[in-house]
């Protein structure tokens, strides 16, 4: 069984890379068991999505810069 730490840095190379099965079934288990983690994994997601939509927007406005 994985520990929150584990959680956290599997979360953090789920960006990176995929996941090996045993890899995701691990963090699941532990995820469903952990609000702390859980809340985690909402948190990067979250992230992520911001992330993109604000690259997607400077790359928006790069483009209009440009005409």
């Amino acid at each position: 069984m994985l520990n929150c730490q584990s959680v956290t840095r599997l979360y953090s190379e789920s960006q990176e890379r995929t996941l090996t099965l045993q890899e995701r079934l691990s963090l699941k288990m532990h995820v469903v068991m952990c609000s702390g983690c859980r809340n985690f994994g909402k948190q990067m997601h979250t992230l992520r999505q911001v992330a993109r939509a604000y690259a997607k927007g400077a790359d928006e406005r790069t483009d209009k810069s440009d005409e």
